[in-house]
């Protein structure tokens, strides 16, 4: 290894890496403990918009070929059914449409920015690695 050379990281997957359902699990998995944790103490913000940018990447880079699709499509969605439960759950609001309806139009608008970085990001690269095939 000479001097100019980078070091190479290893996937830190062994095999061919995450199936689609896998993918899924893991992002929706992140972005329910980290919205969770947050939610429980202040309202959503950057901790939980971290986590959202990680799924992104992390359902990028350790699902198999194949996989990118659903790992573009799936953190909005789970962010969007995360947050439902959590309202309903630790936001003591229960059910109530009012209630639901102002605190999903806050959590949404809070996490907006990172949420389309992360999709036009993710969808730049979705494309790019579809055109190459």
């Amino acid at each position: 290894m000479s001097i100019m050379s980078e070091p190479r990281v290893a996937n830190p997957i062994k095999g061919l890496g995450l199936k689609a359902p896998g993918v899924v699990l893991l992002q929706f998995l992140l972005i329910l403990i980290f919205e969770t944790f947050e939610y429980s103490f202040t309202k959503v913000g950057v901790f939980t918009g971290i986590a959202i940018l990680v799924s992104f990447a992390g359902g990028l880079i350790l699902g198999r070929a194949g996989t990118a699709f659903s790992a573009v499509v799936t953190p909005p969605l789970a962010f969007l059914f995360s947050t439902l439960i959590l309202i309903a759950t630790v936001g003591g609001g229960g059910l109530s449409i009012s209630h639901l309806g102002l605190d999903l139009v806050t959590v949404l608008s809070a996490a907006a920015p990172f949420l389309v970085i992360g999709a036009g990001a993710s969808w730049v690269y979705y494309f790019i690695k579809k055109g190459k095939k």
